[in-house]
């Protein structure tokens, strides 16, 4: 889509390229099944329901953090058999829905979770399948904010719990141990705590016999990140190094499945959000660029200073330096600070890049903003074309 195309629409608005989404998830496919590896995808990313539907069509699983997001994957066509419900604060009612959902699996994350689990199981007379996520003291070598496997974080079980809670699922008869889940955190762009995860990981298994116990999967979580600085450069992550990497370091059985939940990977490059320039401010030693979209539509910069690419789609003059920043009354409220951008006027279009994953599913109505329009772009609009991924599954045991 050309300038002229959208200088007419309604700002701001986010912009989606679904070619581009079907090009990321065909690769992340091919890669994955070259392992017989099963993504599931972080709902929690981006749950727009035309990228919901390409991610379905690909024979994605999913991973949920909420009752609500479980209901929603089910509505848009996942079957309940693909998904995997984290989170550390799984309500009552939201565990009593999973497991008459018949999902593949809640993720437990602490002794007392699980003891209400198998109460609410018993209680049903159905068997809650679940796998224990583990905490591994892993540092991720991303924003602390992200972070998620490190021992003070509280996601988790502790390991110095994890024998009790393994004895508590041999023990129970409402209950069919799965296996184990671990994630140390998002946007992580090197290799090395993905190759200290696959150390401590085969550590764990072996240490705790998990295959002996009943242990059939293997759940590594997601984190790979995307290039914010250069995004077209790279629109693509490599996810061949990525699941290459899970291939050569993890030493497990052969028999036991390996699940991902990739998220921003997956959508991040796809979406981008259009604004608009209302003022140019000259301020005190610097300008200001007050644009039309705010921290309401993308708050990632001002919750952890994240950097999106920003480009002027209409000025080509000479750059200048420039903070470019929203209406919504906080100072938090900003884009970028001391950027470099072409000489910037009223009524000019910017192209905030990397926004299809945390920006729409992270938007609110502060200030009573209300929600934005959405443009998508493709090429085509019949059924795209994806390597099918296959699920190994792993149907609980009725309890007698």
């Amino acid at each position: 889509m050309h300038t002229p195309e959208i200088q007419n629409i309604k700002t701001p608005f986010y912009l989606y390229d679904l070619d581009l989404l079907d090009a990321t998830l065909s690769e992340a496919a091919s890669q994955a099944s070259r392992y017989g590896f099963q993504i599931h995808y972080a709902i929690k990313a981006n749950y727009d329901p035309r990228i919901l539907n390409r991610i379905c069509m690909a024979g994605f699983g999913m991973d949920c953090v909420s009752g609500n997001e479980v209901k929603f994957a089910i509505e848009k066509g996942f079957k309940p058999r693909n998904i995997v419900f984290a989170g550390v604060g799984k309500t009552d009612l939201e565990i009593e829905d999973a497991i008459l959902a018949g999902i593949l699996c809640l993720n437990i994350e602490s002794l007392e979770e699980l003891e209400v689990t198998g109460l609410i199981a018993e209680r049903l007379k159905r068997v809650a399948p679940v796998v224990l996520r583990v905490n591994p003291d892993i540092p991720s070598l991303t924003h602390d904010y992200i972070a998620t496997g490190k021992k003070e974080n509280k996601f988790g079980i502790a390991m110095e719990h994890l024998s009790k809670a393994l004895n508590f699922c041999e023990n129970h008869p409402w209950i069919t141990f799965l296996g184990l889940h671990f994630h140390i955190g998002s946007q992580i762009t090197s290799p090395e705590p993905f190759e200290e995860l696959c150390h401590a990981a085969t550590r764990i298994w072996h240490d705790h016999s998990i295959t002996l116990r009943g242990g059939r999967l293997i759940n590594l979580g997601g984190g790979l990140g995307i290039d914010y600085l250069e995004p077209a450069r790279n629109p693509i992550p490599d996810f061949g190094a990525f699941f290459k990497l899970f291939h050569e370091n993890l030493y497990i059985p052969a028999t036991i499945g390996r699940h991902f939940e990739l998220g921003r990977s997956l959508t991040g490059q796809c979406g981008t959000l259009i604004t608009r320039v209302l003022y140019v401010k000259q301020g005190s030693g610097k300008k200001h660029v007050i644009v039309d979209a705010g921290m309401t539509e993308l708050i990632r910069p001002a919750l952890y200073g994240a950097m999106h690419k920003i480009e002027n789609l209409t000025s080509n003059d000479g750059i200048e330096t420039y903070d470019v920043v929203g209406p919504i009354c906080e100072s938090s409220d900003f884009f970028g600070k001391e950027i470099s951008l072409p000489e910037t006027r009223r009524n000019d279009l910017l192209k905030i890049y990397s926004c299809g994953a945390y920006a729409e599913s992270m938007s609110m109505n502060y200030n009573l903003r209300g929600p934005i329009d959405k443009v998508y772009l493709a090429s085509f609009r019949d059924t795209p074309s994806f390597p099918k991924l296959t699920f190994n599954q792993y149907s609980p045991v009725p309890a007698q």
